[in-house]
């Protein structure tokens, strides 16, 4: 399979992107934890196709303060089936809005009849996410309201959030103004 990657500067830093010729199998910030995921970037060419352009075309949506629509890229997480089911329940999450661990434990679980608190797990899921931004991780909060980890950095997530929603405002725990 080949695979294509690309570099994009946002304001908040430098992006990767990778995909092959159909998807966009990454997006992470260069320095995140777990940037890259088990892809070995450094064999990949770098080249613009056709899933890259349109993340592209995304990513300068998103940041000039727009709302683009994720459903434009078309995407493919390479990841466990459980990891899938919370990426799905993440992508639901809309644009300036924010979910809980727990609430996502609750939405993937729905229909299912002996329901346990998965949000450690689904906080696994969610940190080794290699889809960041299009699939919006740095939406998720702890069930006290805190702003709790990202993989790009605390201060990436607020600096999201606050785009995303200018009336957030932060102090120790995440409050609403």
């Amino acid at each position: 399979m080949t695979l294509y990657k690309t570099l994009y500067q946002s304001q908040l830093g430098s992006i990767t992107l990778l995909s092959n010729q159909h998807y966009l199998l990454g997006l992470w910030f260069n320095d995140q934890k777990y940037f890259g995921a088990n892809y070995h970037l450094t064999s990949v060419k770098s080249s613009v196709n056709k899933p890259i352009k349109l993340a592209l075309n995304w990513l300068s949506a998103y940041f000039a303060g727009q709302n683009p629509d994720p459903q434009t890229v078309p995407i493919k997480p390479n990841v466990s089936v459980f990891s899938q089911q919370v990426l799905i329940e993440l992508q639901k999450v809309p644009y300036g809005e924010l979910v809980t661990y727990q609430e996502l434990s609750e939405r993937v679980q729905k229909g299912q009849k002996d329901k346990v608190n998965k949000a450690r797990a689904i906080g696994a899921a969610i940190k080794h996410n290699p889809i960041s931004l299009i699939i919006p991780c740095h939406r998720v909060i702890g069930s006290n309201g805190s702003l709790t980890g990202y993989a790009g950095g605390l201060d990436r997530k607020r600096a999201l959030l606050k785009m995303e929603n200018p009336q957030i405002k932060f102090s120790q725990q995440l409050a609403f103004l």
